[in-house]
């Protein structure tokens, strides 16, 4: 495409825009930026551009600007914004950053292994690229994390292959993304308010397998994933490919005996299988950290790496802090931070990795229910305790599902919440117990986001740890 005066309206200063609006002004494009909000940090943000001849337009980002050629979005404003009615009105094609990302490669790109679900991609996509790393290839861990896609694209850094985590916002707005291998890890309802329907949501994590030349990577304990590889459309010769907790059959990788196996990228998958790790060289070794080490392994495999890089790259990965990261033993109770467990699904993992647990849980809902949740855990809990908003709709389903676990209801948000919680979580454990915290829930009513509150979490244990040294 030709960018020399080419109008383009950015939509939404942030993360993805302010380096969207530099990189097209930079190939020559006349751009605007609109936003919704016109706050101090936005109007220093507008500044910076208007110093590169960018035109920002604060406090409407619902009108579209006259003479636009192109809409390039920030993945989380919602396609029924007048702006993008307005574009699709006037014939006007919208791009997310991916999208622009994904045009803007040169001759010779680095091809993308992409990786999408509800839970765990920011995980997968990290073992990813430790694994491709410790097979010697120059990589980076890219896109809802990391690098941004456009710098990695457009920079001057050369990359062999990227690791790239996409959001379900991202996807819809790439139509025309095209991976060398994509997995979906897992769906469970998320984000139904911006998307519509679970059908819409799970459509555009399906994107992800359009146009995949090696491999369709799915969870076969989750069969939906499969059905989108299904109804993708992707090159000749491109493969389904299954992870599994159990023994792997043809096609598919999983675990033998405590060891990571693969049956699908080795010469006879129908009698042979290749070890690639231990279950004890992932860390940490929780049932869906296995999963995630496995669609991990199974993508640096379609793209030909060595069964030792795989087991080097996962011996070398360690998390991202507050996911399920083991904060301290006080008193022989072990305290778990799974702040990053938002919705059902990921709290649902988490807590199947311990027991018995005493839960902290609690934040807001986003429309989520919990008795599936409970009923499946219910056996496992000494007890919980619940804070924040929307604590109720936990205590109910306790109620229902688990009337002989004790429960704590803590009626407060402020500073000291989560260290009355975790004294409390200290008072219901016995030794052995493990307190987790796995909230099921955002974190915006109390906290300003899942980091604060997993730092709050830690700084109450730390402070009971020290009472009892």
């Amino acid at each position: 495409m030709n960018w020399q005066g080419k109008r383009v309206t950015v939509a939404g200063l942030g993360v993805s825009g302010i380096p969207a609006a530099r990189v097209l002004r930079g190939l020559g494009a006349e751009v605007t930026v609109v936003n919704d909000g016109d706050d101090e940090r936005a109007r220093a943000q507008a500044a910076e551009l208007e110093k590169l001849g960018v035109t920002v337009r604060l406090g409407d980002g619902a009108t579209l600007p006259d003479g636009t050629e192109l809409v390039v979005t920030a993945p989380g404003w919602k396609p029924d914004k007048p702006l993008f009615l307005a574009a699709e009105a006037a014939g006007v094609e919208i791009w997310g950053d991916v999208e622009l990302a994904w045009r803007l490669r040169g001759p010779g790109a680095a091809p993308w292994l992409a990786v999408t679900g509800t839970n765990g991609k920011t995980t997968s996509v990290r073992m990813l690229a430790s694994i491709l790393a410790a097979a010697g290839l120059r990589t980076a861990a890219v896109g809802n994390i990391g690098v941004s896609l456009l710098d990695a694209v457009t920079g001057e850094e050369t990359y062999d292959v990227l690791a790239v985590e996409l959001s379900s916002y991202q996807l819809h707005w790439a139509p025309s993304l095209r991976a060398h291998s994509g997995a979906v890890l897992n769906l469970a309802p998320d984000h139904l308010d911006w998307h519509g329907s679970m059908a819409a949501y799970a459509a555009d994590k399906g994107r992800i397998y359009e146009g995949n030349s090696v491999a369709c990577v799915y969870n076969v304990a989750d069969p939906a994933t499969e059905d989108l590889v299904r109804a993708a459309d992707v090159e000749e010769g491109c493969r389904a490919i299954g992870f599994t907790l159990g023994p792997p059959g043809p096609s598919q990788l999983g675990v033998v005996d405590g060891i990571l196996v693969d049956r699908a990228f080795v010469e006879n998958r129908r009698e042979q299988a290749q070890e690639l790790a231990h279950v004890s060289d992932v860390n940490p070794p929780a049932p869906h950290n296995i999963a995630n080490a496995l669609a991990a392994a199974a993508l640096a495999r379609a793209y030909g790496v060595e069964p030792a890089a795989v087991r080097d790259g996962l011996r070398a990965f360690h998390p991202d802090p507050h996911r399920i990261e083991r904060v301290a033993e006080v008193a022989g109770v072990t305290y778990i931070d799974d702040s990053k467990a938002t919705n059902t699904h990921a709290a649902e993992a988490s807590l199947a990795a311990y027991d018995p647990i005493v839960w902290i849980a609690g934040g807001l809902a986003k429309g989520a229910t919990f008795d599936e949740l409970v009923g499946a855990s219910a056996k496992r809990l000494r007890g919980a305790v619940l804070i924040g908003k929307d604590r109720a709709l936990i205590r109910e389903a306790l109620a229902r599902h688990a009337p002989e676990v004790p429960v704590v209801d803590l009626d407060r948000t402020d500073t000291g919440a989560m260290s009355a919680a975790v004294r409390e979580a200290a008072r219901l454990a016995q030794p052995g117990d493990t307190v987790l915290m796995a909230p099921a829930c955002a974190s915006m009513d109390m906290f300003v986001n899942y980091n604060k509150r997993g730092e709050a979490f830690a700084d109450a244990v730390h402070a009971l740890a020290a009472e009892h040294a």
